[in-house]
């Protein structure tokens, strides 16, 4: 088994998913391996000795050797456009077949494939590549994207690309009166610490449906130590939360035995793990079951405009949805 690296960008939110609407619509070559691969959610894996019918079978996008002048790319569009931070170009399994180079641009566009009229912006330019490695890159750029154009020169595979950065609203266009999810990642919400997530990650708390299975969701190991595990989350925007949803969905022997709730209204992000501890409790200490939806209101107590949340459990086990319905208090979103 391959080591994992330590993913500089995990407090940001993976925008290419496929579950979020993410789909590659283009591409100049796939002939060794399909484009959709590219994007799988799944971590590439290594086939011993299978073959299709164009050669060996490897598990991501690939093109065939070019023989002329030019360079392949694909196009992804976001399901939700958002603002990219950073990128793990990941060659795993790819050794003499792997680009020696690549590039990203991105453009804004309303349709599903941009034409050639469309204005691409460089946002990570020609970087080289290893074969079978992950290169974690950041980029800089301040503005949200909807499609991504990956640029390999000249050709070769790359197994996936992961595409982490953060999703960012058009408030002026929220009802205030509304009653909406703050946590949702579609309202830029997004879990930003963990005391642990072993089982499963802290930002499938915020997806959309309840949960496929027990892998969908946030799960810590087993806790052999006192204390309690516990996540920060991150909402789109400051305000007065009203309703809560805690879903246990296909927790069954591992969920936590009780929840609660913290929640302040914080400008200073630097000390989150100590800080939030002592934080207001918006929800008190809860029983909670197995695979359910719990619903709170009149257990909420008044706590006034927060921008942030900290769930604890007890003493540890599996989370599949949370969901945190307020309205949204005056004042700037969050940067």
């Amino acid at each position: 088994m391959k080591n994992k690296l330590q993913n500089p960008f995990h407090a940001w939110v993976r925008l290419e998913q496929p579950r979020l609407g993410s789909r590659v619509v283009y591409a100049t070559d796939e002939f060794f391996g399909a484009k959709e691969r590219l994007i799988e959610p799944q971590d590439p894996v290594f086939i011993e000795g299978r073959f299709d019918d164009h050669g060996k079978w490897m598990d991501g996008w690939e093109s065939r050797r070019k023989r002329s002048e030019g360079y392949d790319y694909c196009i992804i569009h976001l399901g939700i456009p958002g603002i990219v931070h950073g990128v793990d170009i990941d060659t795993s399994y790819f050794t003499g077949n792997n680009p020696p180079s690549a590039s990203i641009d991105g453009c804004v566009s309303d349709a599903m494939l941009p034409d050639e009229n469309t204005a691409w912006q460089e946002l990570l330019p020609a970087v080289d590549l290893q074969g079978d490695a992950h290169h974690f890159l950041a980029i800089e750029h301040d503005s949200a994207t909807t499609h991504l154009r990956f640029n390999i020169y000249p050709d070769g595979g790359v197994a996936r690309l992961r595409v982490y950065g953060e999703v960012r609203p058009d408030w002026d266009q929220m009802d205030s009166n509304e009653l909406i999810d703050l946590f949702a990642i579609e309202h830029g919400g997004r879990a930003i610490l963990c005391s642990d997530q072993h089982f499963g990650t802290k930002h499938n708390l915020n997806l959309a449906g309840r949960g496929v299975n027990m892998g969908d969701g946030w799960e810590t190991a087993r806790r052999r130590t006192p204390g309690n595990d516990w996540v920060i989350l991150r909402l789109g925007h400051p305000g007065h939360i009203e309703k809560v949803e805690i879903d246990t969905a296909h927790f069954k022997g591992n969920y936590p035995d009780r929840a609660e709730l913290r929640a302040a209204l914080v400008t200073d992000e630097s000390d989150l793990e100590s800080s939030s501890a002592a934080w207001a409790v918006l929800l008190p200490e809860s029983k909670l079951d197995m695979d359910m939806q719990h619903f709170y209101t009149d257990a909420l107590q008044d706590v006034g405009a927060v921008s942030h949340v900290r769930l604890n459990i007890f003493p540890d086990g599996g989370i599949s949805r949370v969901r945190l319905y307020g309205n949204i208090a005056a004042g700037d979103a969050q940067s």
